[in-house]
């Protein structure tokens, strides 16, 4: 690392409150050789937390603001998974799919990197602050912007880069067909990383953005074990470690008969009450409880415009 003083006193200030803060100039020991390789490499890095997590090989799992539980679960498995392989999980440490695959990753024991759309003194949203903290104690949250720098709608699309030039990789996890993370999909395969897209529903409008990218060329991705078939070779040291035991909750569905015989009619694909109440020859009023217990079981999930699909 540069022996250089920061020019400014804010980054003096905020470099000397605490021993964990570094700040990484473009040509030191400490700045990451994969964002030296991109068309617009930062020219410095303000890094709190350990500056050796931007070495090691990383994916990015990017998406929804606002997920599904179905798609804030898959991001938080995936990032699980992957981050026991030995891969560092790349975000922007954002609300819903980047919060998940931040705590996935945290929950792992593995590294996880943030990259911030402002500087580095702040937390955006300020709800993930004590997610920051974790990260910075387990990983690093990283930002190119200087220090006091507030969050602005067009800073966030161009940290993006960074996000998929830290990775050998980007995973999108539901994305509506105008969202920021196909920006850092697209940003990905221009920098000549791998893309990767989970498919969803055709009635889920946030499995509209993955659809598209799997139409222009992104792969397909159905388990973990698919990305690190991809990357595994590449990162070297990344292996599939043996699968969890998934303990699967107990649900009313699986003791009584008008629970089972609903329950068969609830598939991945949305579907309403009245529909449900059809097919399973209940009442309107018996499907409608019924829905709620099983979605406090975590068996269903209730969607917009009033519908239901499987959650397990």
């Amino acid at each position: 690392m540069s022996d250089t003083q920061p020019e400014s006193l804010a980054a003096e200030t905020w470099l000397a409150e605490d021993a964990d803060r570094y700040l990484v100039r473009r040509g030191d020991a400490d700045y990451p050789e994969l964002l030296g390789q991109i068309g617009d490499p930062p020219g410095e890095l303000y890094v709190r937390g350990d500056p050796g997590a931007l070495h090691l090989p990383a994916l990015a799992i990017v998406g929804s603001r606002n997920p599904t539980r179905g798609g804030a679960r898959n991001a938080y498995e995936f990032a699980r998974f992957l981050g026991a392989s030995g891969f560092v999980i790349v975000s922007g440490l954002a609300q819903g799919v980047d919060t998940a695959a931040h705590e996935g990753a945290l929950a792992a024991g593995a590294q996880t990197v943030a990259f911030l759309g402002h500087g580095i003194d702040r937390v955006y949203p300020a709800a993930n602050r004590d997610l920051a903290r974790k990260i910075a104690r387990q990983g690093a949250v990283v930002s190119e912007f200087p220090v006091g720098t507030p969050p602005m709608r067009e800073l966030f699309p161009q940290r993006n880069r960074l996000i998929s030039g830290l990775s050998l990789g980007t995973l999108v996890v539901e994305a509506a067909r105008r969202s920021g993370s196909l920006i850092t999909a697209r940003l990905a395969g221009e920098q000549g990383r791998e893309v990767f897209a989970l498919p969803g529903s055709i009635h889920n409008p946030l499995a509209r953005g993955c659809h598209r990218l799997i139409r222009d060329g992104a792969k397909l991705v159905e388990s973990a074990e698919d990305i690190i078939n991809e990357l595994g070779a590449i990162a070297g040291h990344v292996a599939s470690p043996p699968p969890p035991p998934v303990a699967r909750p107990a649900s009313r569905a699986d003791d009584d008969a008008d629970y089972r015989r609903l329950a068969s009619h609830i598939g991945h694909d949305p579907v309403t009450v009245d529909e449900l109440a059809r097919r399973s020859g209940l009442t309107i009023g018996e499907v409608s409880s019924m829905l709620l217990i099983l979605e406090l079981d975590g068996t269903v999930e209730k969607l917009s415009g009033g519908r239901y699909a499987l959650l397990l």
